[in-house]
């Protein structure tokens, strides 16, 4: 009876450690390598994880049907992908007790985001004013970016909290981004409408997901590869499209 509890709790944590790792993020290499190591340090003989962007199955010896976890949602958290990590070498080096692995993933679940609001909204307001230098040599016009990159960042992280609607967040700060740049080129605060969009767009540009993406598809995971690559696209189709409605019809 000891090995069947022992079975499922390891079965459980695997699982558990695969969902953390695909909802923040993680490319799919990373997701396996941590199931298998998880299940061999616990014993689980004949372990076999199958992992998609929307669900991670896993079987074992000992275990009368298949596993499944559903994912629903999905960000961009490396520090909960860290966590995660660390928690796995530590269970791998015999640090940690099955049982308190688990009890320990499932903290790192419920988790809030460790960034506060002002520290993103500072960071992509950085991000564009930078990056905007970068690629257009543009000096002047980067104070008023600074200011365009932290308000369309406010608008695409209080969509994201309030409807959940995927790519309805991007498509909303980008038409910010477009109006609040033709208003600053209208009214002589700054110069140039097409350096204040490439600058403004950066942070909401997906290259997380594209990575990740690219780097499935080497690996040879020919699922979650595709999907990645036409989520991020699909991202940047609605960044593009708020973008020309602006230069279009404004």
């Amino acid at each position: 009876m000891a090995k069947s509890v022992d079975t499922q709790l390891a079965i459980r944590t695997a699982l558990l450690a695969g969902e953390l790792l695909i909802e923040n993020g993680s490319n799919m290499d990373r997701v396996n390598d941590t199931m298998d190591r998880i299940a061999a340090t616990a014993g689980l003989t004949s372990f076999q994880g199958f992992t998609t962007l929307t669900g991670v199955v896993a079987s074992a010896e000992g275990l009368p049907n298949a596993q499944v976890v559903s994912i629903h949602n999905r960000a961009n958290d490396l520090n909960k992908i860290a966590l995660v990590n660390g928690l796995s070498r530590k269970f791998s080096g015999g640090h940690l007790t099955l049982k308190q692995l688990y009890h320990r993933l499932r903290a790192v679940q419920k988790l809030t985001d460790m960034t506060s609001v002002g520290w993103q909204l500072l960071a992509a307001a950085v991000l564009s004013a930078v990056l905007m230098i970068v690629f257009t040599g543009d000096y002047l016009d980067a104070p008023v970016d600074f200011v365009i990159g932290g308000v369309s960042y406010g608008v695409f992280l209080l969509l994201n909290h309030v409807f959940r609607i995927k790519y309805l967040g991007e498509f909303a700060a980008s038409l910010v981004i477009g109006l609040l740049a033709f208003l600053a080129v209208t009214l002589h605060w700054a110069s140039n409408i097409d350096t204040l969009i490439v600058g403004g767009v950066m942070p909401l540009v997906p290259g997380i997901p594209l990575t990740n993406a690219m780097r499935d598809l080497v690996s040879g995971n020919l699922i979650s590869g595709p999907t990645r690559a036409i989520e991020a696209v699909l991202t940047a189709a609605a960044i593009g499209c708020a973008i020309v409605i602006v230069l279009r019809y404004v």
